[in-house]
């Protein structure tokens, strides 16, 4: 039985975790949402992903694998997540993480590989590996850091300990809080940037991914090119005219 799976409403995609108890990336999990990932329809020009049942979003790895890890297996163990949190990270698409309970370990850096991240009130995000004598492997030390910043990043994964919803936004992890259902959140915004020039958008998470690596000068000719490619699309010709004609624009994709 499957424990990841894919619906799309309109131009939406929800990929959604459901392996109860709390939605663990065990094997089945992680190979499933590559699948998922790699096929993404592109008619969809949002991704969710959610994690089912209330308790967790992914509330990690799959702990009973790590009493037979070595040096061997243990890297090959997270560079398979890693790659896998790369393709989410890469996908032309905006995605949303909506967090609705735990987001710990591996279900944490599953969120930070997205876009942006929506959490309900009750939920909660951590790095406990420094409990189990590991570290983060599926970009947590990477991906935070550049997120929020070296020093509280390390006094995060060092700690093991929890931070509320509350406390991750006031740092910069999530995006925004909701006392309701951070799936139906992300859904709402979800629609907004689905109503936007999709080719716009695209080339904007594309500019802003790729300059995030370089000096500001190199990222600002990024800018100049993503600016360039986009005068040339009929979707800029008609959000143009849209706005001359004060109607609303009926974008193409192209």
């Amino acid at each position: 039985m499957a424990k990841v799976s894919f619906s799309q409403e309109g131009k939406i995609g929800v990929i959604t975790i459901d392996s109860p108890p709390v939605n663990a990336l065990e094997k089945q999990v992680l190979d499933e949402l590559d699948e998922i990932v790699e096929n993404i329809p592109s008619n969809v020009d949002v991704v969710i992903i959610y994690g089912a049942g209330g308790k967790a979003f992914v509330a990690g790895a799959d702990i009973k694998d790590f009493p037979e890890l070595n040096k061997e297996n243990g890297v090959e163990l997270v560079k398979k997540g890693q790659a896998i949190f790369n393709k989410i990270a890469e996908l032309e698409q905006p995605v949303i993480a909506a967090i609705d309970g735990f987001a710990l370990g591996g279900g944490l850096e599953l969120a930070l590989a997205c876009d942006i991240r929506i959490a309900s009130s009750k939920s909660q995000v951590g790095f406990p590996e420094v409990n189990l004598g590991i570290l983060p492997g599926y970009g947590g030390t990477q991906r935070l850091p550049r997120l929020i910043g070296p020093g509280k990043a390390k006094q995060i994964i060092f700690s093991g300990e929890h931070l509320s919803a509350e406390e991750a936004k006031s740092v910069g992890i999530i995006e925004e809080v909701t006392d309701g259902s951070a799936l139906d959140k992300a859904k709402q915004l979800a629609e907004t940037i689905a109503s936007r020039a999709p080719l716009g958008v695209r080339k904007a998470k594309q500019a802003i991914n790729e300059g995030l690596d370089v000096t500001l000068e190199q990222g600002l000719h990024i800018e100049a090119l993503a600016f360039g490619d986009l005068c040339e699309t009929e979707d800029k010709n008609e959000g143009v005219a849209a706005f001359f004609e004060k109607r609303k624009p009926n974008f193409s994709r192209r």
